[in-house]
């Protein structure tokens, strides 16, 4: 009977410890770093939302709104970055709270960390002053507070059509510069373009 003791008091053991290494070792791979090493994939990393309206003010004015049918938000991505899509439009206001410019577009992304955004497919920028900036893509850089783009622009004012590859302009666009500029320019007289 001792010897039935023992193999009971074991098979007992076994069937308590057993178990308890299998959920031991189990939980030590539940690990989500090694989980997206090992599969490749992690868990939904994007946030993403409908027909969202951001505004973004300083100072208690606003600066700027911005509507977007898609909003996608992706913070574990290298850069992390905000993409707002479908029908993008943002108005820009002035310290006295008047909108001088509109942007449309199809797509945008903004890298929260730099502060720069990318906006891209049919770029159309209208002024208070009724110029117009037609290009399929722009640039806002942060760190010198500049618009530029490579791509061919047109520029539409009330009195000239100008063409050009390659563009820089200020924040508010009451200063652009075209780069290869082609079309017919307007001057005072006895002024010289350059």
């Amino acid at each position: 009977m001792i010897s039935g003791v023992r193999k009971y008091r074991f098979y007992h053991l076994s069937r308590v410890l057993l178990p308890g290494l299998l959920f031991v070792s189990i939980s030590a791979c539940n690990d989500p770093n090694e989980i997206m090493a090992l599969t490749g994939k992690g868990r939904r990393q994007e946030d993403r939302a409908e027909d969202v309206v951001i505004i973004y003010s300083k100072e208690a004015k606003i600066q700027m709104r911005m509507f977007a049918h898609e909003f996608v938000r992706n913070e574990y991505a290298k850069p992390p970055y905000i993409d707002m899509n479908k029908n993008l439009k943002a108005e820009f206001y002035n310290d006295s709270g008047e909108v001088t410019n509109v942007l449309t577009a199809d797509s945008s992304r903004y890298y929260e960390a730099q502060g720069n955004i990318l906006v891209w497919d049919s770029v159309q920028i209208v002024s208070k002053k009724g110029e117009q900036l037609n290009t399929s893509e722009l640039i806002w850089n942060e760190s010198i507070q500049k618009f530029f783009t490579e791509k061919p622009v047109k520029i539409t004012t009330p009195t000239q059509v100008l063409y050009g590859k390659g563009m820089e302009a200020n924040s508010d666009f009451s200063w652009y510069q075209v780069t290869n500029p082609k079309g017919t320019v307007e001057v005072e007289k006895g002024e010289m373009p350059k």
